[in-house]
């Protein structure tokens, strides 16, 4: 996918940047061509994103619109949680989300571990310490996303992910 200067986008566990230039360096005598990301809520960050590394740039995808986002929630009573309880294929599945998931993946893992951590409480234990990385680092990804597109502050979006969560 080709991105443009001022675009917005989500760049891997970073959350939400924008493209502030598009440059080119000389590295080992060639020329490459970087997107140069600044985090939206990081504003000490810079992340430097080579234009050609489909690799790299598989890592970024545009915000969604807020018509989608509502969209999405709308849909998350129907969206299946993905509860694994073999810890080592959890853990790779859940990283893989976290690595190229969709928004609709992240929501659903978010969903999966909130519902498992309300579980994991009622029955006076924890979720495992790896869960919980994963929950904070996708709520830190979506919840970001969701902020910024609808305008709203980070600790809002929580409440209201929960309460479609519940509406299950």
């Amino acid at each position: 996918m080709i991105f443009n200067l001022n675009d917005t986008v989500l760049y891997s566990t970073h959350g939400v940047c924008k493209i502030s230039e598009i440059i080119k360096r000389q590295v080992n005598d060639k020329l490459i061509e970087y997107y140069v990301l600044k985090p939206i809520f990081d504003k000490k960050s810079t992340f430097y994103v080579p234009v050609n590394s489909k690799k790299a740039t598989a890592k970024m995808r545009t915000t969604l619109s807020a018509e989608e986002i509502y969209d999405l929630l709308e849909s998350l009573p129907d969206i299946d949680t993905e509860w694994i309880e073999n810890n080592n294929a959890r853990k790779e599945r859940f990283s893989q989300i976290i690595s190229n998931g969709t928004s609709e993946q992240l929501l659903r893992l978010i969903k999966t571990l909130y519902l498992q951590q309300q579980e994991q409480n009622d029955n006076g234990k924890k979720l495992h310490i790896t869960d919980e990385r994963f929950l904070k680092d996708a709520e830190k990804m979506l919840y970001g996303e969701f902020a910024y597109v609808l305008n709203m502050e980070h600790d809002q979006v929580l409440p209201m992910i929960v309460k479609y969560i519940e509406t299950t």
